[in-house]
């Protein structure tokens, strides 16, 4: 089940976001640290109504953020549709507990459909250069890469970004 978030749960989103960068830090993937996801972006997620959780049972699986927002590290991309009305994926994570079981999918799937369920011409995201795994996932959805921004404290390395025209 996917619903959104309550602000009781943040802290059960840090442990798992915290868990995936240890698990990608294991890989050699330095996506995410200590400075990032961080507690503020969540509740920030939460105050915008953006921030979704996902569920089996009673267990907290993980989470995605769906906004309409552009961030401003976004402006220098050439996206393939204009600035309309678009979504953003910010944060999705899945417990490396439970990773390799389709929850990513599961999340990636709601948001599509939330987004074309909302009159969007597109969905926009960025994913690490590094990250390989994530690359494929994307790409095997439809998205195109088109640019690279950088977020100086998470990596010098360089964030792809992808868009899926709906």
């Amino acid at each position: 089940m996917i619903r959104q978030a309550k602000a009781s749960e943040i802290v059960q989103l840090i442990a798992i976001t915290k868990s995936c960068a240890a698990h990608m830090i294991s890989n050699d993937i330095y996506q995410w640290n200590e400075n990032y996801p961080n507690i503020k972006a969540f509740e920030q997620d939460l105050e915008r109504g953006e921030l979704y959780v996902l569920y089996a049972q009673d267990t907290l699986l993980g989470c995605i953020t769906i906004s309409n927002i552009k961030d401003s590290e976004y402006e220098t991309i050439s996206w393939l549709t204009q600035d309309i009305n678009h979504y953003y994926i910010h944060r999705l994570a899945v417990s490396p507990a439970f990773q390799k079981q389709g929850h990513a999918r599961t999340l990636m799937d709601f948001a599509e459909s939330f987004a074309k369920q909302n009159g969007a011409v597109s969905v926009r995201l960025d994913t690490f250069s590094q990250n390989k795994r994530n690359q494929r996932f994307y790409e095997n959805r439809g998205y195109q890469r088109l640019g690279n921004i950088y977020f100086p404290k998470q990596s010098q390395d360089p964030f792809y970004c992808y868009e899926l025209v709906l």
